[in-house]
């Protein structure tokens, strides 16, 4: 009995993780046209909370926090993302810096930390800077570079969500 309850136990821990980690987000059979365009509309839906300030746990116009940004953004074209960020690292394929385009998102580990704990969506890319939208804890939703001591100092991962 004891056996059957641990197999049991290691099934559900796998399947649950599976789930997180391997979010297949949109179908292969988009094409790259449909899939510009759902990039287009992430970075309009994104931008236009420029203004909006920070809130812990936030995902309305009335304060977001990073992560809440970017699941808001992407659920508004029906891509479901994790809510935390360092959740969201998981999803989708890791790119290289000189290989990030508009619509992937940007990763870092902010203050120190050992994990990731701030996401943003990139919407600009030359070529060796990358502009984000993303929520700051001091300025709310804004658009920040790589560029920036404190992001280049923090930068962690691209991910592509939208191939």
């Amino acid at each position: 009995m004891k056996k059957i309850f641990i197999l049991l136990l290691l099934a559900i821990t796998f399947i649950s993780c599976k789930s997180t980690s391997s979010a297949t987000v949109v179908s292969k059979k988009e094409s790259k046209k449909e899939n510009r365009s759902v990039v287009k509309n992430l970075i309009e839906k994104a931008t236009d909370n420029i203004g909006a300030p920070y809130k812990a746990g936030g995902t309305t116009k009335s304060g977001f926090d990073c992560s809440g940004l970017v699941f808001t953004t992407f659920a508004s074209e029906n891509i479901k993302l994790p809510r935390p960020s360092y959740e969201q690292a998981k999803v989708g394929k890791i790119i290289k810096f000189g290989d990030a385009e508009k619509g992937d998102l940007i990763f870092f580990k902010t203050n120190n930390s050992k994990s990731i704990n701030h996401v943003g969506l990139i919407t600009e890319v030359n070529s060796n800077e990358i502009k984000f939208v993303h929520s700051s804890t001091s300025k709310g939703v804004i658009i920040s570079s790589t560029k920036e001591p404190y992001y280049q100092n923090s930068f962690v991962q691209i991910n592509r969500i939208v191939e």
